[in-house]
């Protein structure tokens, strides 16, 4: 088995067994044994032979071993184990009641805790201000409740192996749609939540038609006003300019392939909303590693075919074999038995083909391979329903009649190469095990084991440096650039180049062709991004989680084209990032060193001192700006002299040369706000901590003087890995680190 030595790391950091004083005692063969073993003994539950269940875990062994498929990370956590918590995604119901409301955060931390992600619908709680009427008091609203969600969440580690993840869901004609959307603004208030807005085809209607939207009460189902569709619309873009959320559902889609609809309407998804899922669902996800499967200039699709029905046999055998942490999780999951099987490596498949990612024929190869990957986990699902049954809820489902299966498995799609009518006739006549067996999942962390790209994104850059743990820093070029560069024998110069740039368009000497093969996901037009997640969805039972990357440069206006086209192509769902929208965002393309030198004091500025009256006496604070904005910053005490003054003047410096190297005001202010001293004291009504805290604080109103309201920052994470203090970067709706597995999804 073939492992490189981050997977290795990886493994030994997140997945392999420790006994009680921390030691390892398994290693990564042991690992994918442990794992295999514990799947296949389910052939027990529907009377396969010794023998039988023998050549199964054999299959199951190679798969992964082989890295052509790898479960969800809880499965490979905790398979075998005591925990034995296998899913990756719950959905949780939440009603408009404080008993619901902290049942659901009760039964939420027991699921971080066991190692799954949880998402939530908001929808259905009171608005904020709205009557309580058993106490006759107000409601504090649904984002009050979301903040106590990811408090609770900030102190739970998920099977002692990483912080919980969450997904907040608010629909669109909710009356604190507003708030919801601004929440994120501010990057010390939620840290364990992405957001979405439930979009309605009827609030896309309003807009395209540039009229009012109606915001609906869900206590009692009446208007409460009238808004601009396209104001809501505009705020949701800016935040995601500033953010990266919230992103959008779009609920009404979700809703026309549920297929259960006679269970309920789907009203949330998982933390990356690639698995929409009813109350008390969870779903099991596996990756298929396409990249392993390009041979001789194209696809293998025997192998393929050979291990599509096996990973969809390993992934029902987990629905068997999970310990489930809530009894009405176990009941609704078995009630429908959705898997979600999915793929990883697709960009670097890509590169073998010698195809540019986002141009016409990739996107013809990627619907090809996700239309034979749903032919033949549809397949295989019926040999598993006449072998073991069909998913206990089908006849609430759409799989009772022709023309349903056909809508739900879009037979009337672009990309159609195999026997579809075969296929629904079968399945009418024979039913199904799976109520779904596709999703495009995250892959961060799997990704890294498997040594490929992660899901359908593109490479995020082609070359990086990290530092390790022992402090000595790596560099890394992508080995199949490595591997090209020696072929065409590009001079060590040129190389040099290439590993600085971080990629190739900026590179004279590199033929053209090798540019456009080996092309970044912010040299990628938001469009093909797009119609990347289209091609793919097409075939696609549950959802796709895909990034949108846009370069810093990109507009608000880039942002809503963004979203109309994604609500045009019929996508579920679209996550938007914008590079470097994040002040401490610290990934970058290329491993040259960003190095920052402060411009000239301007000879004429203008500002304003701010009195503040701090615990020890008051203090003066002179702030400076010109045409490029603030520029410096000058305090003094009542008092002058002694070591308070020659800190402050300290303090002082650092800020005027941080505002004239460019740092965002934002960045600053979030690194001296809150810093406390012994004398703290009030000043016009706002409690002042110390004197740095006072210079923030007098910022801020020299802000407000300007008409700027805060928060206005945009750092709403932190760049920097808590486990290896490496570098996180964003993509496929989550925040990864590519050198120790952390994620915080």
């Amino acid at each position: 088995m073939k492992l490189s030595p981050i997977a290795r790391k990886i493994l030994e950091a997140r997945y392999l067994r420790r006994d009680e004083s921390g030691n390892l005692i398994e290693t990564p063969e042991e690992l994918f044994k442990r794992v295999a073993k514990s799947i296949s003994e389910i052939e027990k539950l529907y009377g396969k032979s010794e023998k039988e269940i023998e050549k199964v875990y054999e299959e199951f062994l190679n798969m992964m071993q082989n890295m052509d498929f790898l479960p969800n990370s809880p499965c490979l956590m905790n398979a075998g184990t005591e925990l034995g918590q296998l899913a990756a995604c719950f959905v949780l119901p939440i009603e408009d009641s404080m008993e619901s409301i902290f049942e659901t955060l009760k039964q939420a931390a027991i699921i971080h805790k066991s190692g799954g992600g949880t998402g939530f619908s908001f929808s259905r709680l009171r608005p904020k201000g709205d009557i309580v009427k058993s106490t006759r008091g107000i409601s504090s609203g649904p984002v009050s409740f979301i903040k106590v969600f990811d408090a609770a969440t900030e102190q739970i580690k998920q099977g002692g192996k990483r912080r919980g993840a969450n997904m907040g869901v608010l629909i669109c004609h909710h009356p604190d749609i507003e708030e919801f959307i601004n929440l994120k603004r501010n990057p010390h208030v939620i840290r364990n939540f992405n957001i979405s807005v439930a979009i309605t085809d009827s609030f896309m209607e309003a807009l395209y038609e540039n009229r009012d939207f109606p915001l609906i009460n869900p206590r009692n189902n009446e208007k409460t006003k009238e808004i601009p569709a396209d104001y809501i619309f505009h705020m949701i873009s800016e935040n995601s300019w500033r953010t990266g959320d919230p992103g959008i559902l779009y609920i009404d889609n979700v809703n026309k392939y549920n297929p259960t609809p006679k269970l309920g309407s789907i009203e949330a998804t998982n933390p990356c909303g690639e698995q929409p899922l009813l109350p008390y669902e969870s779903c099991v996800l596996g990756s298929i590693n396409i990249s392993n499967f390009v041979k001789d200039s194209g696809i293998d699709w025997e192998r393929l075919k050979k291990t599509v029905k096996r990973a969809v046999r390993f992934l029902d055998n987990v629905i068997d074999a999970n310990i489930y942490p809530l009894p009405q999780i176990e009941k609704m999951t078995k009630k429908t038995r959705k898997i979600g099987l999915g793929i990883m490596g697709l960009a670097d498949a890509f590169i073998k083909l010698g195809v540019e990612y986002g141009e016409e024929k990739s996107l013809e190869i990627a619907s090809r391979l996700m239309e034979f990957i749903q032919y033949h986990s549809k397949l295989a699902s019926l040999e598993l329903a006449k072998e073991r049954g069909c998913f206990p809820a089908i006849k609430k489902s759409v799989y009772t009649d022709e023309k349903n299966i056909k809508r739900f498995l879009n037979v009337n799609g672009n990309y159609l190469t195999l026997d579809w009518e075969y296929l629904v006739k079968k399945i009418k006549k024979t039913g199904i095990r799976n109520a779904t067996t596709t999703t495009v999942a995250p892959t961060g962390t799997i990704s890294l084991i498997a040594g490929c790209s992660s899901g359908i994104e593109p490479i995020f850059a082609l070359s990086y440096r990290r530092k390790l743990l022992d402090g000595e820093t790596v560099e890394y070029i992508h080995p199949l650039l490595v591997k090209e560069l020696e072929r065409l024998n590009i001079p060590d110069e040129i190389k040099e180049n290439i590993i600085a740039k971080g990629k190739l368009s900026e590179i004279e000497e590199i033929p053209e062709k090798l540019k456009k093969i080996f092309v970044t996901a912010y040299e990628i037009h938001y469009e093909k991004h797009l119609k990347m997640q289209k091609a793919v969805q097409l075939f696609v039972d549950n959802a796709v989680s895909k990034t949108i990357n846009l370069p810093h440069s990109a507009s608000i206006e880039d942002i809503k084209e963004a979203y109309k086209l994604a609500y045009e192509l019929g996508l579920k769902g679209v996550t938007v990032f914008r590079d470097r929208c994040f002040q401490d965002q610290v990934i970058f393309s290329g491993i040259e060193e960003q190095k920052l030198y402060p411009r000239e004091r301007p000879k004429i500025t203008k500002g304003a001192t701010i009195k503040m009256k701090t615990g020890c006496g008051n203090l003066y604070v002179t702030v400076n700006e010109d045409d490029k904005g603030l520029v410096e910053v000058f305090s003094q005490l009542g008092k002058t002299g002694g070591c308070a003054a020659s800190q402050l003047e300290a303090i002082s410096r650092l800020i005027s040369l941080a505002l004239r190297s460019g740092i965002k005001v934002e960045a600053i202010l979030k690194q001296i706000e809150g810093i406390r001293c012994p004398n703290p004291s009030w000043d016009e009504g706002e409690m002042l901590l110390s004197c740095a805290d006072s210079i923030a604080k007098a910022i801020k109103r020299y802000m407000g003087i300007k008409g700027v309201s805060f928060p206005l920052t945009d750092e709403h994470m932190a760049g920097i890995c808590p486990d290896c203090g490496n570098i996180l970067h964003h993509k496929e709706g989550c925040i990864i680190c590519e050198q120790c597995g952390y994620t915080r999804c």
